[in-house]
């Protein structure tokens, strides 16, 4: 085993993500081989409910249908648990309005994921971004990864942002720029069926979150690093 599948097989990884599939955008490769290794990956996703596409068709897409793809992903990545916080439509896409404290309660101690519970050694957020769900939830996750004495609240020595298709859209001093990468590279087709699987979530080809660009931004981020595909994240906190 190299020392990189050591490493990765003793994480206790806990992905924190505003809906379901944003977790397969950002982590699916990475929570696959964690698995793969023997080690343990929770997911905690935000809200589900019935949306109103804005895709031309004028569609709607029910919480309940959100909830069986993800029941079907997590299965296909066999993550040890996962849980949604909320799953009724008026909260559903209006995460700002929930008071952050309430939030950063739930992914401290209230949830049945929660930090204080799970104790993950490594966790993973999504970045800030125009969205503001994403935005909501980031800022509510950072602060519950705040640091304090380990004897009392939870320490992750990890905490990492997670990539998505959409971040290409901010503004400059926002920009994601990853300074921490998992090669995938043996785990790319799992990260692309398991995205799959959001199937009411798929795109058109030309769309930035269409199956075939997640595989362009994965072999791209691979590029950079000297491998066939990765995963890349911003590093917001790494002790060893």
């Amino acid at each position: 085993m190299t020392a990189e599948d050591a490493f990765l097989a003793q994480q206790r990884l806990l992905v924190i993500a505003p809906h379901a599939d944003d977790e397969c955008f950002g982590c699916a490769g990475t929570m696959a081989r964690i698995k793969h290794l023997g080690g343990e990956v929770y997911v905690i996703v935000c809200s589900v409910g019935d949306l109103q596409h804005y895709d031309g068709t004028g569609g709607t897409v029910e919480g309940n249908t959100r909830t069986s793809e993800l029941a079907k992903v997590m299965d296909f990545l066999r993550v040890d648990d996962w849980d949604i916080l909320y799953s009724d439509t008026d909260t559903h896409l209006r995460m700002d309005m929930i008071p952050r404290r309430e939030l950063i309660a739930k992914f401290e101690r209230d949830s049945k994921l929660a930090m204080d519970r799970i104790r993950p050694t490594m966790l993973a957020i999504p970045v800030g971004s125009y969205n503001q769900d994403h935005e909501a939830v980031f800022r509510a996750a950072f602060t519950a990864a705040r640091p304090g004495v380990p004897s009392i609240k939870p320490f992750q020595k990890i905490v990492v942002g997670y990539d998505n298709t959409s971040l290409f859209w901010s503004l400059e001093r926002e920009k994601f720029h990853p300074n921490f990468y998992v090669d995938i590279s043996n785990f790319i087709e799992d990260k692309l069926r398991a995205l799959s699987m959001h199937r009411s979530q798929m795109r058109d080809s030309i769309h930035h979150s269409s199956l075939q660009n997640v595989e362009y931004t994965a072999r791209v981020r691979g590029r950079e690093i000297s491998v066939d595909a990765a995963e890349g994240y911003m590093v917001f906190r790494q002790v060893f």
